[in-house]
C-alpha cells in the first residue's frame, strides 16, 4: 500500500487542485489529509475515487481522507482533552479501514504529554495491523507498545527557513514501511509524507480467529466514556 499524509495549512496552503496533482504524480492508495478545509469536498470532482472529511469542532479545518477505491465509512474518535483552563477545543482522530490495515488520521495536540496520551488511547482503540499517521506535534521519540515508528526521519514541518522540525510520523503494527520519504513541501508549511506499507502477518486472537480490525460503535462508546472518566482516575503527584 502507498500511503500519502499532508496538513495543508489551512485556508492559506495547499488546496484541491494541488493535493490532486499530488495524487497524479505518485498514484497512492491511500490519502490522509489535516487541515482540510470544506472546499476539499471538490476532489473527487478533480479527480475522482472516495472522499471523507471530519470537521474539528471550534476550527475551520478537519481531517479528510481520499482513496482511488470506495472505502468502508470512515468515522471520528474523540481525544483525550486538557482540563486546564483556556484549553484549546476537543480533538479527533479519523478512523479509516483499507484492506486488512486500520489507519487513524491524527492532528494531535500541540503538548508534548497530551500528544502522548492521545495517542495511547488512539493505540488502545485500534485491533489487528493498524497505522497512526498524520501530524502529531510531537517533539522527541515516542514509545507505543506493539508500535513501531516506520515514518520518515527527515524534517517534515518547514515554517521558517532556520527551524525545521519532525511532526508528521507514523507508527505502525504488524506492518513494514519499504520506503518513508518527505515530499517536496509544495504551499504548504508541511511536506507530504510518503510510505510503502506492507502487511507483514495476519494478526489473530487466541482462539485462532482473525481479529477484529476496527472496534464497533458501541465498543467505542464504552471506551469513550472511560476515557472520560480517566482523570478523576489519575492520582495526584506530589511535587
Amino acid at each position: 500500500m502507498k500511503i500519502i499524509s499532508w496538513n495543508l495549512l489551512r485556508l492559506s496552503g495547499a488546496r484541491g487542485k494541488d493535493v490532486a496533482s499530488l495524487i497524479e504524480r505518485h498514484c497512492p492508495d491511500l490519502v490522509l489529509l489535516q487541515e482540510a478545509t470544506e472546499d476539499l469536498a471538490e476532489l473527487p470532482t478533480l479527480i475522482g475515487g472516495c472522499f471523507y472529511r471530519h470537521a474539528m469542532q471550534g476550527r475551520v479545518y478537519g481531517l479528510a481522507a481520499w482513496s482511488p477505491q470506495q472505502l468502508p465509512t470512515s468515522f471520528a474518535l474523540a481525544l483525550p482533552v486538557s482540563q486546564a483552563p483556556g484549553r484549546v477545543p476537543p480533538r479527533i482522530a479519523q478512523i479509516v479501514q483499507l484492506g486488512e490495515v486500520t489507519f487513524a488520521n491524527v492532528h494531535l495536540s500541540h503538548g508534548q504529554w497530551l500528544n502522548r496520551w492521545q495517542l495511547l488511547h488512539i493505540a488502545n482503540a485500534l485491533e489487528g495491523p493498524a497505522a497512526i499517521v498524520g501530524d502529531y506535534n510531537a517533539a522527541g521519540p515516542i514509545k507505543l507498545r506493539g508500535f513501531k515508528d516506520i515514518g520518515p526521519r527527515q524534517a517534515t514541518h518547514s515554517p521558517t527557513n532556520i527551524i525545521s522540525l519532525r511532526l508528521d510520523r507514523c507508527m505502525g503494527r504488524g506492518l513494514r514501511c519499504s520506503r518513508a520519504r518527505a515530499l517536496a513541501r509544495g504551499p504548504s508549511d508541511h511536506h507530504p509524507i510518503l510510505l510503502d506499507l506492507h502487511l507483514i502477518r495476519a494478526m489473530q486472537s487466541p482462539d485462532g480467529e482473525q481479529a477484529r480490525r476496527v472496534p464497533t460503535r458501541a465498543n467505542f462508546r464504552k471506551w469513550l466514556h472511560d476515557v472520560a472518566e480517566m482523570p478523576n482516575r489519575i492520582p495526584a503527584r506530589r511535587l
